[in-house]
């Protein structure tokens, strides 16, 4: 039986370029000084040509500028940008979610009207934390002064759809200093969030810190206590949590990371940029100049590779169970011709014995206790 893909209806482009480099961050990114951005952007419009000649989108529905910080770039370096984006991937502009990922500190009002009149219709701010010794320890180098004029100047400029990204579990961040933290966010009035957990990645400076038992990070029972109030102090607020680490006002949801969690097909362009089209998964040359010199010559693709079945049914699982309202039989269905039960039986009844997961008319779910231990979840399907 073969597995149905269909054609991307979502675009992710990669700025690799930031202002500095955080002491968490292990992505591919890289400090803008002295970098070649106006070559960056040529060798862009070369991947989109080449990648849109071969696989022309049918409708985009969700495009995401991520990085590093795609806001470094000059409002005439973001206005060619953005219009090479408009040539290669036209979108109905009322229908579109099209997301752009800024920096408190980057965005002044030239800019933000730069990226309006371009089509960014979303702004998803860095933020990390109100609090500014921890923004400081952890490599950050906006305030929380900047965080509330960004904000401003985006509504002021009449963006309606803002999401700003926080942080716990950070080295000597207390369930106190979470508390106040959500305070000051909530204060904001935002159409949605996202809070993730410290993960400490190898090659960055906190890894280097944690080998030496040099980071204070809370214990295991404070970083649950901050999840649990992170919860119960959104939706207290109005805030749907629709996925492990996402909540939102209803209907505004993110809709390009639900194509990841439905494990959608989508175009990945730009340096370290991930794709995944036709069944295939492609990582994108990484450093600057390589990719820049890569796509002198055609698709800068580093690895490509093929989904095998069993691989493309187990992603739909471990990424659809992140959404807390689960997976659905008939997705699975239309996907892979057989029943989730059939393939994955007995791990679910193991997860369903413990009440990890729940069943729901149409699927599957992680229960209350489950999404607390998620990773336990999701690690179990694969082979």
């Amino acid at each position: 039986m073969l597995v149905t893909y269909t054609a991307p209806t979502a675009v992710y482009i990669h700025i690799p370029f930031c202002t500095n480099k955080c002491h968490y961050c292990d992505f591919n990114s890289y400090v803008l000084k002295g970098q070649p951005v106006m070559e960056y952007l040529d060798a862009l419009e070369r991947e989109m040509e080449l990648t849109v000649r071969n696989n022309p989108p049918i409708k985009v529905e969700t495009i995401f500028v991520g990085g590093g910080t795609p806001t470094v770039l000059l409002p005439d370096q973001m206005e060619r940008f953005l219009r090479m984006v408009r040539t290669y991937f036209p979108a109905d502009s009322a229908e579109v979610e099209f997301s752009m990922e800024a920096n408190p500190g980057t965005t002044d009002e030239d800019k933000l009207s730069v990226m309006k009149e371009g089509g960014v219709n979303r702004i998803s701010f860095g933020v990390q934390s109100f609090n500014n010794d921890l923004l400081a320890a952890i490599g950050r180098i906006h305030n929380t002064d900047d965080v509330h004029r960004s904000i401003a100047d985006a509504k002021k400029l009449g963006f309606d759809n803002l999401s700003i990204d926080l942080m716990f579990g950070l080295p000597k961040q207390t369930v106190d200093i979470m508390q106040a933290t959500l305070d000051e966010a909530l204060s904001l009035d935002l159409q949605h969030y996202s809070i993730y957990s410290l993960k400490v990645e190898e090659n960055t400076l906190f890894h280097t810190l944690f080998n030496k038992n040099q980071l204070p990070l809370p214990s295991e029972d404070e970083e649950v206590d901050m999840y649990e109030l992170i919860m119960k102090r959104l939706e207290a607020a109005g805030y749907k949590q629709y996925e492990i680490s996402n909540f939102a006002k209803p209907g505004r949801e993110s809709r390009h990371n639900s194509m990841y969690w439905r494990n959608r097909s989508y175009y990945g362009l730009g340096a370290g940029a991930h794709g995944y089209m036709n069944g295939q998964r492609h990582v994108n040359v990484k450093g600057i100049q390589p990719y820049i010199d890569a796509a002198k010559v055609g698709l800068p693709i580093m690895e490509q590779f093929e989904v095998t079945r069993q691989e493309a049914m187990e992603d739909f699982m471990m990424v659809g169970l992140r959404l807390l309202e689960g997976i659905r039989n008939a997705d699975f269905i239309e996907q892979f011709g057989i029943t989730i039960e059939t393939q994955f039986g007995e791990t679910l009844n193991g997860w369903l014995r413990k009440q990890l997961l729940e069943q729901t008319p149409d699927g599957y779910r992680l229960s209350k206790h489950g999404i607390l231990l998620g990773n336990e979840v999701f690690a179990s399907f694969l082979a």
